[in-house]
């Protein structure tokens, strides 16, 4: 069998954008996903999957299906085991196995049982014993879960990832039978705004939102072809050409993430975004505490020890234009940025 490839992630041209957002959700999980709006055709799936390729492989405990790391609490290790119908071996003697990052990818016609997870009523009739058959949410455990056209799904459905992606935990409650199981993924959703619109409850919830759009510059369109027609022709040599670009992409996102906890924000900075969050007409506190969470992350993705302007800049342009209400966002998106740092350097 031929050996799949996949498009290597630093080879995509243009939609920086669209790329910061996705490797700050890696870096940080706590940013709560990203929704990248726009046409078909830009490199969104391309994207997700090319980065989640370059990851290093993470530790599995293996003979359950929640992708669960060792390093897991013991007792919810002890409990998918339980649920799983299988006993839990021996700390020690745990069967562990490293795989890449997974991609999942949510179907538009899901329903909640299907993304959930849901009892399996037969077997508790008949052995009368918890048995959980898990969803998709339990393989995206420390992985992506990519949800295209995210705006066709039932409201619902979206609800329960957003519940899911915010507090990195999955509850499955069915017939009086309650089990919850950890559920820490990359929330990343695409849809295209002409095929309708998310309610403005659920799109405030995602963390960032990004517009993509065709590259109108000649030459990087060319060089789009260029790319791709040699990835196409012979893909092992492609990726090989740009396997240092990925491995060096790939140790920064790590070495960002070992940063991010000892990144310090100061307090005149954060009053800075609460100020401007309350000027451009932000309703509650979802904005200002994502500005936080993702200038920080700038800062560790920069490797600075703290968040300056710029990177308060940098996060407003990507949480804020989604969550704005009170007038069009093209007038007001250009000037928050720009308001904001200069709020935080007074």
């Amino acid at each position: 069998m031929n050996k799949q490839f996949t498009y290597p992630f630093t080879a995509i041209v243009g939609q920086e954008q669209m790329k910061l957002a996705l490797i700050l959700n890696i870096i940080n999980p706590a940013i709560s996903g990203v929704l990248i709006r726009g046409e078909k055709g830009t490199a969104k799936s391309t994207a997700v999957r090319a980065l989640a390729d370059i990851l290093p492989e993470i530790e599995v405990i293996s003979g359950i299906p929640f992708n669960l790391s060792p390093d897991e609490e013991p007792d919810t290790i002890r409990e998918c085991f339980t649920v799983s119908g299988h006993e839990m071996p021996a700390p020690e003697a745990l069967p562990v196995s490293r795989h890449k990052v997974q991609v999942v990818e949510l179907p538009v016609g899901a329903t909640e049982d299907r993304v959930v997870g849901t009892l399996d009523l037969e077997h508790a009739l008949k052995a009368g014993e918890k048995r959980i058959e898990p969803g998709l949410l339990a393989a995206a455990h420390r992985g992506i879960l990519y949800v295209d056209e995210v705006n066709l799904l039932d409201d619902h459905v979206v609800d329960v990832l957003l519940d899911s992606a915010a507090m990195g935990v999955n509850t499955i409650e069915r017939e009086g039978v309650s089990f919850s199981h950890p559920a820490r993924f990359t929330l990343v959703g695409t849809m295209n705004p002409e095929e309708g619109e998310l309610r403005p409850q659920l799109l405030d919830r995602f963390g960032l939102c990004v517009h993509v759009g065709g590259i109108t510059d000649p030459q990087e369109r060319v060089t789009v072809m260029e790319r791709r027609f040699a990835f196409e022709e012979e893909p092992e040599r492609f990726c090989t050409s740009w396997a240092e670009e990925s491995r060096k992409l790939a140790e920064r996102i790590v070495q960002a993430r070992e940063r991010y906890g000892s990144v310090t924000v100061s307090r005149d900075i954060l009053l800075g975004i609460a100020k401007s969050c309350l000027e451009v007409g932000v309703d509650g506190h979802r904005g200002d505490i994502i500005i936080m969470k993702t200038a920080k992350t700038i800062a560790a993705w920069e490797g600075r020890q703290s968040v300056g302007s710029d990177d308060v800049d940098r996060a407003v342009a990507l949480a804020l234009p989604h969550r704005i209400r009170r007038q069009p966002l093209q007038d007001m998106v250009t000037d928050v940025g720009s308001m904001l740092g200069a709020k935080c350097t007074n």
